[in-house]
């Protein structure tokens, strides 16, 4: 299994949400106000008067055969809004309970 961790433009947060349900990707940990910059390009996501938007963030646990079609189609939806910002992860889940 794989863990992917995925930290997007607040904007973005049904449509990852109803991304997951189609995958069948039904658990997950959300975190809706995060703040956070690019490390290449777009805005910074502050929360604050000079930088307003703000970020969110799920990290979800996925068998390894869904990895790949999961991150194309999150690729897919920052392909069609790349400026507010949508990227993800993924590490190795070694031991779960």
């Amino acid at each position: 299994m794989k863990s992917i961790f995925i930290a997007f433009d607040q904007a973005h947060y049904e449509n990852i949400i109803e991304l997951l349900e189609k995958m069948n990707s039904r658990g997950f940990t959300a975190w809706e106000h995060v703040q956070g910059r690019g490390t290449k390009t777009g805005d910074p996501h502050y929360g604050s008067h000079a930088w307003p938007s703000l970020a969110s963030s799920i990290l979800t646990i996925v068998d390894d055969d869904k990895v790949d079609k999961l991150l194309q189609k999150l690729k897919e939806l920052d392909d069609l809004k790349p400026m507010l910002g949508l990227r993800a992860w993924v590490w190795n889940i070694e031991n779960s309970i």
